[in-house]
């Protein structure tokens, strides 16, 4: 089985959250309560020093207990166990999927700064591990302290508390303030005007508006196209536009009827007729 490739099923896979301070404890506890099964436990650290506490606390010797380090335990394919029971979490989420190669039931103690490993280590198996409290062995959660949200009451004096009484009961017995959409919006005096404020011109309602318009885009009367004469070719000159649309060259008006209409070509119907064969 390769090492990103396990067979333990997601019941036989927990997760015990725990303080550096009480994970043997909790390892030596794990131990008392399988005791018919094959167990390793394994670390990433120095394994003698495990191996040494396990002994001291047990009165009676760890026949089915192995002791080892990631290195020893990947390195040997053979070794296999009931219960496995890691110490820590080793630095690449792989080294814990060779772990998992070696059993069909595994714990993994977890303290407070190993949570944020935990994930690459999910990934891989493609699935959240469920974490279990064992109670006495669980760490401690931080409380953030409290804070009020309101601001700190000023300590006032019996005639501050007054002034404030009876400037309140003043201002909602009194007169409604005008609110700020009533108000106009230029409250200039005579004396107040500003320096982009244009001067007010004198006019009254019988009076006609001076104004000067700019002349460039105004209208203007047309003027009749006059007869000046023929150029030196004969061709009629005029004020206006040329003669060759509305006059003669002569210079004489153009009937309306010119240009005469087309008129469609007229055709001898007798002549379309082949002639008669001349009978003998």
């Amino acid at each position: 089985m390769s090492s990103n490739q396990t067979a333990i099923k997601p019941n036989n896979h927990r997760v015990l959250p725990c303080p550096n301070d009480k994970k043997l404890s909790l390892v030596n506890k794990l131990i008392s309560e399988n005791r018919n099964d094959k167990i390793i436990v394994v670390t990433s650290t120095d394994a003698k020093v495990v191996e040494e506490f396990l002994q001291n606390e047990n009165s009676q010797a760890l026949e089915n207990v192995q002791v080892l380090d990631d290195k020893t335990l990947i390195k040997d394919e053979s070794l296999t166990c009931d219960f496995l029971i890691s110490l820590d979490v080793p630095s690449k989420a792989i080294i814990y999927m060779a772990r998992l190669a070696h059993t069909t039931k595994a714990v993994l103690l977890i303290n407070e700064s190993e949570q944020k490993l935990l994930y690459p280590i999910e990934t891989l198996l493609g699935r959240v591990i469920k974490q279990d409290i064992i109670e006495g062995f669980e760490y401690e959660v931080k409380e953030k302290p409290k804070t009020d949200s309101r601001p700190a009451m000023k300590s006032m004096s019996k005639k501050d508390i007054k002034d404030e009484a009876k400037k309140r009961y003043d201002e909602q017995t009194g007169e409604p303030k005008p609110k700020s959409f009533d108000k106009p919006k230029r409250d200039y005096k005579s004396d107040d005007k500003k320096s982009f404020d244009k001067p007010k011109k004198d006019f009254k309602p019988g009076d006609k508006k001076d104004f000067k318009k700019d002349d460039k885009w105004a209208k203007t009367k047309k003027e009749p196209n006059k007869y000046l004469g023929k150029d030196e070719n004969g061709k009629a000159i005029f004020s206006g536009k040329s003669g060759e649309r509305n006059h003669r060259h002569d210079g004489t008006q153009r009937d309306a009827s010119f240009p005469p209409k087309k008129v469609g070509r007229k055709i001898n119907i007798k002549s379309l007729k082949k002639p008669e064969d001349k009978k003998d």
